[in-house]
């Protein structure tokens, strides 16, 4: 019976596949922990408060804020000051095209 039980278990996964979305979390700096080059790649596309945004440096998405670069500073390490801005984020891939899956809250 134990078989039987953990056999279905293992199926569920590598036959369902969730919708082609981005992740909940990701940063362009190669140094964060939630720098993906893959995803990046791809290309995504950012909708913050409904205007779609070009100079995202990273993003979250559960929790409601993006970063963005604050002109052409630079801290004392020469990496660019952000900005942490508050409100609705939507994310999606650019290489899927116009009807592409949009990952939000």
């Amino acid at each position: 019976m134990t078989e039987e039980a953990s056999a279905p278990e293992s199926a569920v996964p590598a036959t369902t596949a969730g919708p082609d979305v981005p992740p909940d979390h990701l940063a362009i700096n190669p140094r964060s922990p939630f720098f993906d080059a893959e995803k990046l790649r791809r290309g995504i596309g950012i909708r913050f408060k409904g205007t779609v945004r070009r100079n995202v440096e990273e993003y979250c998405i559960s929790e409601g804020w993006v970063r963005v670069q604050a002109g052409k500073t630079m801290d004392r390490k020469g990496n660019p000051l952000t900005l942490k801005l508050s409100g609705p984020v939507e994310a999606w891939y650019e290489d899927l095209g116009e009807d592409a899956p949009v990952a939000k809250l």
